[in-house]
């Protein structure tokens, strides 16, 4: 039997998760924006496409919808690159509105549509407890039987927007592997902030979203105990790239390594943002700011005015942030800057530093030394800096993820292959795909 925390899909990772209307009134083919993302290829395709014939849809047209995705998938569905999981209507309150969903979902899956043969699951909003889930998890196993699908071959991802689904969400290991469900179908846990907001009465004063940053670890942890994949919800600044960034980053930092993307421009920076960049590089923060330091002629250097170093004759006078420190010797202004200093790996990196651990390993070497050195220069002031940092199993293991991730990319797209190799060098990308195997 497999445990509940090793994951039981195909992906292990999902970067892009992108949702596109169903159908739209006034068009002359109302499925328009269905055929365009279906050919979407290369770093403009997702890991996981969404055909959404709930909030990107109007009611009046989520019939007309249903129909647009049989179509549109049975046409193209056995080219697209990514997973192709459409979303129907449901609601945790509304027996109504699960009825409907259902019914959309026995239409799609209908084999004589052509369209169930590309289709790896559905999404399922609106979740409440984990009752509820278990009724959604049932009317999949109807479709399946209703159609003569293998039990359990269509994957069910939910979205979290409500109190009721963060708490189920707790409840997943107990319940999953009973013979009364087949709850192991799970396979996104997707935070929906907006109408979890709403359904938490919440209030700020420019009545923008909370950050809600406990909802996000909470579904990084579920996904991570029950094998399923955690995904950040939508960033609707569609022009505000660098906070789009600055978010993956900071969901990359709690494992949650995928994000709702609206455009296929979000698309492209989800599915590079958290690969490992192609140079490595150094970082240096003061106060709640970091910033690049800018290779040049062999020194990284910093330009700007938050940290400030002069050479005196007696020392260095070092100024961060406005405070000021004077410090006699090098070795006293060497780790004064070290804890300010961070490096960035690149994808080459990493690699070396698993294939020379690997080696040691191989060697009979339980933990070994890795030292990273370079010469930082502030106001023309240059100073050499080296930090060690020591490898054992457990380092290893866990600075493994980039690579798995990048495994797994690769395995998973090959549309992107190319995009791959020019972004690092087909060498190493043939190294990162030989490594930690």
């Amino acid at each position: 039997m497999t445990a509940l925390d090793e994951r039981t899909h195909d992906r292990e990772f999902v970067r892009t998760f992108f949702t596109t209307p169903t159908a739209e009134q006034g068009q002359e083919d109302s499925a328009k924006k269905l055929r365009g993302a279906i050919g979407l290829r290369g770093m403009q395709a997702p890991d996981v496409w969404v055909p959404d014939n709930e909030d990107a849809t109007a009611p009046s047209m989520r019939d007309e919808g249903a129909e647009n995705i049989a179509e549109v998938v049975a046409e193209g569905g056995a080219d697209f690159p990514g997973e192709i999981h459409p979303r129907v209507v449901w609601h945790r309150d509304s027996p109504e509105t699960r009825y409907r969903g259902f019914r959309h979902m026995l239409e799609i899956a209908d084999p004589s549509n052509g369209a169930v043969e590309h289709i790896d699951g559905f999404v399922i909003p609106e979740v409440g407890g984990i009752d509820d889930w278990k009724k959604a998890d049932e009317f999949f196993t109807i479709v399946e039987n209703e159609h003569s699908l293998e039990e359990g071959s269509l994957a069910m991802s939910v979205i979290i927007e409500s109190g009721a689904a963060e708490l189920a969400m707790g409840r997943l290991r107990e319940e999953m592997g009973k013979p009364t469900n087949n709850l192991e179908r799970l396979f996104l846990l997707v935070d929906g902030e907006v109408d979890y907001t709403k359904d938490l009465r919440a209030i700020t004063p420019t009545g923008g979203l909370p950050e809600w940053k406990e909802l996000r670890h909470n579904t990084s942890r579920a996904a991570s105990a029950a094998g399923c994949i955690a995904v950040d919800g939508p960033y609707d600044d569609i022009r505000d790239v660098e906070g789009y960034h600055d978010r993956i980053t900071a969901n990359n930092a709690m494992g949650m390594l995928g994000i709702w993307s609206l455009t296929p421009g979000q698309v492209v920076e989800a599915n590079k943002s958290p690969l490992p960049p192609a140079a490595g590089y150094w970082t240096l923060s003061a106060g709640d700011r970091t910033v690049e330091l800018e290779g040049r002629d062999g020194a990284e250097v910093y330009d700007g005015d938050l940290v400030g170093l002069e050479e005196t004759d007696g020392g260095y006078e070092l100024e961060v942030d406005g405070d000021e420190y004077f410090l006699e010797t090098d070795e006293e202004l060497t780790e004064e800057l070290l804890d300010m200093l961070d490096y960035v790996p690149s994808l080459d990196d990493v690699v070396d530093s698993m294939e020379e651990f690997e080696a040691a390993k191989e060697a009979g070497q339980g933990a070994i030394a890795m030292t990273r050195a370079a010469t930082v220069e502030i106001d023309g002031v240059e100073v050499d800096v080296a930090s060690d940092r020591m490898w054992d199993e457990a380092t290893y293991q866990a600075l493994q993820t980039p690579i798995t991730l990048f495994q797994d990319v690769y395995e998973n797209r090959p549309d992107q292959h190319d995009d791959l190799a020019e972004l690092y060098s087909a060498e190493v990308v043939e190294r990162a795909m030989d490594v930690g195997i």
